[in-house]
């Protein structure tokens, strides 16, 4: 005998699948058209290995394009210079910048492009505060910025990274006397080890990869900034005072004084919309996951969007923004 209840019950069962495969597909179709002008595959710029850069946006990019269905990937750059210059003449899609070195590439005053605004690079949401720290070997005998000798040799990191931008005129600042040193944050540190440098002046997200690598294979000192010391940087740069937290690294027993720069993911101000707003949804709605590509994107929630008062916000990242209750000031949009 049949049941007019089962045929009822299949009935609807069937209408609803019917509904939802009608529906998925007519979702996908949208994905599809809203993606007719997304680019085919996309570079993020980094800096080099060893920073925490290099991790971050590596690690960002391969985020985006698992999950977005493209092709893309970091590269190693010269840091944060480099990129703005990079996004801005539209040779890479994305990057990572320091608000100091975006200060002065929008006043046409970077070093890579003296007279150039870079007037074509976007913001899309907050990453960390940089704190500029110094480390050395704990046979050294340095503990402290005044215990540099003259003419020691000290590594600033990438040429015209923010570290090599602005940790030269901090410690000319303080009246150390030194040699110069450029390079990529690994082969600074196996320097330090081999003897061959006396300090390494790091300005990364922490923890620093190389520095955690050290303290693994030698004893290192993390020298800290006095509290003069970091009053006088504050006043004299773009710098906010800060504390390096005990536990980043084994070497530290106390928290170490500091000062830091805040940095943002940029992309071009002509990407497309939808592309920059899904970026920015994926990136900021599932922070679990960007913590799990390095543990400083703690710090890489909306709530940080006041600390860029450089950039305009791609409109992209506005609307991501605005649907989700936070007010972007006008003079920041384009």
């Amino acid at each position: 005998m049949n049941n007019p209840d089962g045929r009822n019950a299949m009935s609807t069962t069937t209408r609803i699948l019917t509904g939802t495969l009608a529906g998925a597909m007519l979702v996908a179709g949208s994905a599809q058209a809203d993606r007719s002008e997304w680019p085919e595959s996309f570079t993020v710029g980094t800096a080099s290995q060893g920073g925490t850069y290099f991790v971050y946006g590596s690690g960002w990019a391969n985020m985006i394009a698992d999950e977005l269905g493209l092709s893309g990937g970091g590269e190693v750059t010269g840091g944060p210079n480099q990129n703005l210059a990079l996004v801005h003449t539209g040779d890479l899609a994305l990057g990572l910048t320091t608000m100091g070195p975006a200060a002065e590439a929008k006043a046409g005053q970077s070093p890579l492009a003296p007279g150039v605004p870079m007037d074509n690079v976007c913001a899309l949401f907050p990453m960390y505060e940089t704190p500029f720290s110094i480390t050395t070997l704990a046979d050294s005998g340095i503990e402290s910025i005044s215990d540099i000798p003259d003419g020691a040799t000290i590594g600033f990191g990438p040429a015209a990274s923010t570290s090599d931008t602005y940790f030269p005129k901090i410690l000319e600042e303080l009246g150390v006397d030194f040699e110069r040193r450029n390079g990529g944050w690994n082969d600074l540190g196996g320097q330090l080890q081999d003897g061959l440098i006396d300090v390494i002046a790091f300005a990364a997200g922490i923890p620093v990869p190389a520095v955690s690598q050290l303290e693994v294979q030698t004893d290192v000192n993390i020298i800290e900034f006095t509290d003069e010391e970091q009053q006088q940087i504050v006043d004299a740069f773009p710098v906010s005072p800060f504390q390096i937290p005990a536990s980043t690294y084994q070497t530290l027993e106390e928290d170490a004084q500091a000062v830091s720069m805040w940095n943002f993911t940029i992309g071009g101000c002509d990407l497309p919309e939808d592309f920059v707003y899904e970026i920015t949804k994926l990136s900021l709605e599932n922070n679990d996951r960007m913590r799990d590509i390095h543990r400083s994107a703690q710090f890489s929630v909306p709530e940080n969007i006041q600390y860029n008062t450089v950039l305009p916000f791609h409109p992209g990242a506005v609307r991501w923004y605005e649907e989700n209750g936070y007010e972007i000031p006008e003079d920041q949009k384009l």
